[in-house]
């Protein structure tokens, strides 16, 4: 179980409350979508919380137990964001990934990533390849950014193998398709 229990961000107005099961697809909607990324953020231990607590199974989040907590979750960027001189991204081929420190664990073939990337559903390449990376890494907790609408059953189906399912869309299917919808301006 992932909660969050009266969660102050650094940077926002009002705190949030949440409890993330395995087996289930929570939703985080309102705000903006840099404010439900900055949630998401906060759970990967990135954004400081300064008041409650973030925890794993009764486990808190704090600075020195963030890289632990990061090996349980996977995340998934709705896009790349552009910072300092990059201009252009080429989309990386499967031995870029998989040669990346986190991902060097994970045994997947081009083979492999290009099922993984056709299961998705209908949602842009690059979308598809973050969700598919996201998914081989096994981890029980995964977190999506403003994922298309034609991932939900994607993204339903994780759910339904286990993993705790956190994604951050404004998007009614997402907010149908979920076991929790979550506001995070009330």
């Amino acid at each position: 179980m992932l909660e969050l229990n009266d969660v102050l961000l650094e940077g926002e107005p009002r705190t949030l409350s949440l409890m993330a099961y395995e087996g289930r697809m929570t939703c985080l909607t309102g705000g903006t979508a840099a404010q439900r990324s900055r949630w998401l953020q906060g759970m990967l231990g990135f954004v400081p919380a300064i008041g409650g607590y973030i925890s794993i199974d009764g486990e808190p989040l704090t600075s020195a137990s963030a890289p632990v907590f990061r090996q349980m979750m996977a995340y998934a960027p709705c896009r790349l964001r552009v910072e300092g001189q990059i201009r252009h991204y080429e989309p990386p081929t499967v031995q870029d990934v998989f040669a990346l420190k986190a991902n060097a664990d994970i045994m997947v073939t081009n083979g492999g990533l290009n099922r993984e990337i056709k299961m998705v559903g209908d949602v842009d390449e690059e979308q598809a390849r973050w969700l598919a990376v996201a998914v081989l890494r096994g981890k029980p907790i995964l977190l999506v950014e403003e994922p298309q609408v034609g991932a939900v059953g994607y993204l339903q189906m994780q759910a339904q193998k286990g993993r705790i399912v956190i994604v951050t869309s404004q998007e009614e299917a997402y907010r149908q398709a979920a076991d929790k919808v979550v506001e995070i301006n009330s």
